[in-house]
């Protein structure tokens, strides 16, 4: 069987992925559809070899194409605004944005993680927030076998998770250009602050860390804190976590873990000086996992070094995966 699909936000940075990898995964598409705004209207993207056009998202545009499946990057307000829409004529929606993704009626998804999640979905299914996507592939495993009690984020996030403007304030910055996207120059330089500040301190990007992570793993008891920054990389988010379990645990078993566990790529021979980097996980979906070892400061402590392609695993390939395991589990 084949799927009409939509990609809503085609146009972007994710959106220009989301084509990329439904070709390279040979997804089974019928007819595939392009929404962008007004101002992008009427162009062509090139898919499989044919040039389609980009219509104007709208519900006209929509409600006659008897669409499967949208996959959505275009922000939180269209999404908030026109997933309903799509809802109403039967469209499964994958979102990418935050908007959905803290809705009790709307399923967080990793489909390494909570696949089963995804059959509560009454249209909507999100796409966890890039960062959060890549912790929980190797946390899962820890949570099943051990428990897990505490969790510490550190991420160093590529400009790339800001979009094309942050991506572009990199290339420039370098020409001595003022930064268009971010606050400060990012060339040469780190930001230890990723969208809005909250009144409690933290940003937006650690808070949505701290709740997904909540929601995907379903333990509103685990204690988790985080801290975001911005590193002069164009592709791949980097992120140390330090993990307090609940059982005790003999490192080598960690090992064993992670060689087979569903996403994973173990990277880890320090004797030789391999370990996880972002050039290495570019282009590709698993998530690199290394640098494993105890931590001897609290008692059943784990030291992780994880990265991840934050525009495929992060954002795109994640959820075509979505979209894949539905069509696998019909």
């Amino acid at each position: 069987m084949r799927y009409n699909v939509a990609v809503v936000g085609c146009t972007g940075m994710v959106g220009r992925k989301f084509l990329e990898i439904l070709e390279e995964r040979n997804f089974p598409i019928n007819e595939i559809y392009f929404y962008a705004s007004s101002r992008s209207a009427g162009k062509f993207l090139n898919f499989k070899g044919k040039d389609i056009i980009v219509e104007e998202l709208n519900e006209e545009n929509i409600k006659d194409k008897k669409i499967d499946f949208a996959l959505f990057s275009a922000g939180g307000s269209v999404s908030k605004k026109y997933a309903p829409i799509f809802v109403k004529y039967n469209v499964t929606v994958i979102d990418n944005s935050s908007a959905w993704r803290m809705d009790k009626e709307v399923p967080l998804v990793v489909p390494e993680v909570n696949p089963e999640d995804i059959k509560f979905n009454k249209g909507i299914i999100a796409n966890p927030n890039c960062s959060t996507i890549q912790a929980m592939v190797p946390l899962k495993p820890l949570k099943d076998k051990y428990g897990i009690k505490r969790i510490i984020y550190s991420t160093y996030q590529a400009v790339s998770g800001a979009g094309m403007g942050g991506y572009n304030d990199l290339l420039e910055g370098y020409k001595n250009v003022p930064p268009q996207k971010f606050p400060y120059p990012i060339a040469g330089n780190i930001l230890p602050h990723i969208d809005d500040f909250l009144d409690n301190g933290y940003t937006k990007e650690e808070m949505k860390m701290v709740d997904e992570t909540k929601k995907i793993l379903h333990d509103d008891t685990l204690k988790i804190t985080a801290t975001t920054a911005r590193v002069p990389v164009a592709y791949g988010h980097s992120e140390s976590i330090n993990v307090e379990l609940k059982k005790d645990f003999d490192i080598k078993d960690i090992f064993e873990l992670y060689k087979n566990a569903p996403g994973v790529i173990l990277k880890d021979d320090v004797d030789n000086l391999v370990y996880p980097m972002p050039i290495d996980a570019a282009g590709h979906d698993e998530v690199y996992v290394g640098r494993i070892r105890r931590d001897f400061s609290v008692d059943n402590g784990l030291n992780l070094w994880v990265v991840a392609d934050n525009i495929r695993k992060g954002a795109a390939s994640n959820a075509i995966q979505i979209a894949e395991y539905i069509i696998k589990n019909k």
